[in-house]
């Protein structure tokens, strides 16, 4: 079994590190064309409220119990898991 506090370390380490890429990816969005922009800032605002449920998800499980812990880090993972996908197919149309 994983250390409680070791994986609640990493997962907040790769929100911090998504963060920092949807802020850089927020200011990145200028620099297209006015077109695609709008469906930038579409795709952002998603990413963005898919990052804070994450969050929320992982306040949840830092408060869990011992007995919910797995059960919860398994939805947490998947969350996070969904966001992460959903960041790197923005960037990848938005980078072209």
């Amino acid at each position: 079994m994983e250390n409680r506090e070791t994986y609640q370390g990493e997962m907040e380490t790769k929100l911090q590190e998504l963060g920092a890429k949807l802020d850089h990816w927020n200011t990145k969005k200028d620099e297209i064309t006015d077109e695609a922009k709008a469906e930038a800032e579409e795709k952002l605002r998603v990413l963005k409220t898919k990052k804070e449920a994450v969050e929320a998800k992982l306040i949840e499980l830092k408060s869990s119990g011992d007995e919910a812990w797995e059960t919860l880090k398994s939805g947490f993972q998947n969350a996070c898991d969904e966001l992460t996908s959903a960041f790197e197919d923005a960037i990848a149309k938005f980078s072209k």
